[in-house]
């Protein structure tokens, strides 16, 4: 799972592998070792790919199937602005 939710996650922000890589500091290969599932992360860097992206290692790991956000240091104006467009995106998929 975590193979398919961290390429997910790439290709969502739009990056490359190098690009990734880049982001979190490694290379394109481990990138690519990850996503073909031939390695897994250290814990620490389990956590670094969280906090960089602000998702839950329950989210990457597949415990849980949904992908929750950290608001923490946002306004309620903020936060309420982000469901909003999480709502926006909703609809637009039924449709």
């Amino acid at each position: 799972m975590f193979e398919e939710r961290i390429k997910q996650l790439r290709a969502s922000l739009g990056m490359n592998q190098v690009q990734f890589g880049r982001k979190l500091f490694v290379t394109k290969q481990c990138i690519s070792n990850w996503e073909n599932g031939n390695i897994q992360p250290s814990i620490d860097m389990l956590i670094k790919i969280c906090t960089t992206f602000s998702v839950s290692a329950d989210y990457l790991l597949g415990l849980s199937a949904e992908c929750t956000l950290d608001v923490s240091g946002l306004s309620a104006e903020q936060i309420l602005h982000i469901q909003n467009v999480v709502n926006d995106l909703k609809t637009a998929a039924k449709n």
